[in-house]
């Protein structure tokens, strides 16, 4: 299949080196920031924080998480251009819901009049709240559909990336409480361009299983 869009798929990959003279450009930056904004959630919930770690102190703040495990992953902090913690609101209540429906009435997307009748969506969030308040297994994977748009928007920029689940969620909350007001990130993405000689990853071939093995037209 030759659509551009798959050609941009079939070039992404999980990069293992960067270079790190190379910068992502703020006009880029910008079409990530909104991809992200605009990502798909469950009842237009939008239970997350991005925290773009772009200066030197922060990287530095980053790079000191890994003291104590998944120490493979250190490299790519200082390396890449930018690194993008994703996090999720593990107390997701309906005071945090309100502010989805109150924007939705001034983006002109919701009557105000019809305030308390867009509510009825939160049964959503109920449903999947536990008896301590905990959201976090439904947060946490809106947060994935938004990791998912911005990897696909990062191939079709042309710009490297390694997802990077092999974080301490406990001390990112603890160097970056200030950031995070609460939310909580198990899951960050490294951006960058690949170093062209050491990243023996861009060299080996795309591998997948095959489409009839994951796909059934019924």
């Amino acid at each position: 299949m030759t659509h551009p869009i798959i050609a941009d798929l079939q070039k992404r990959y999980t990069t293992k080196h960067y270079d790190p003279t190379k910068r992502v450009s703020a006009e880029d930056m910008a079409v990530i920031c909104e991809t992200m904004r605009l990502s798909a959630s469950s009842i237009n919930s939008q239970p997350w924080k991005f925290i773009v770690i772009e200066s030197d102190e922060a990287k530095q703040r980053m790079h000191d998480t890994f003291a104590n495990k998944f120490q493979f992953n250190q490299k790519h902090i200082k390396q890449s251009s930018h690194v993008i913690l994703f996090a999720h609101n593990p107390k997701y209540t309906r005071d945090d819901y309100a502010k989805v429906v109150d924007q939705g009435i001034a983006d002109q997307r919701t009557k105000p009049e019809d305030r308390e009748t867009a509510f009825g969506g939160f049964a959503f969030a109920e449903i999947n709240t536990d008896e301590n308040g905990n959201t976090a297994s439904w947060t946490k994977a809106q947060t994935y559909l938004a990791l998912g748009n911005t990897l696909h928007t990062l191939a079709r920029l042309g710009i490297d990336s390694t997802t990077m689940e092999g974080v301490d969620s406990e001390l990112i909350s603890e160097i970056f409480s200030e950031e995070l007001e609460g939310y909580v990130c198990e899951v960050a993405l490294a951006i960058g361009y690949h170093h062209q000689d050491s990243d023996y990853n861009a060299k080996l071939p795309k591998s997948r299983l095959t489409k009839e093995q994951v796909i059934k037209t019924i």
